[in-house]
């Protein structure tokens, strides 16, 4: 993705495994964080 490009609707669970999805935040700021996977090189 490239800054102020549209991310695709996605759902994930959030701390308590209830499901969020990024709709749901339509209208508001979001930043979203992306971050390699945990002990992967990179």
């Amino acid at each position: 993705m490239d800054v102020n490009e549209k991310a695709p609707d996605f759902t994930l669970p959030d701390q308590e495994g209830n499901p969020v999805s990024l709709k749901e935040f339509r209208g508001k700021t979001v930043v979203l964080f992306f971050y390699p996977k945990a002990d992967t090189p990179g």
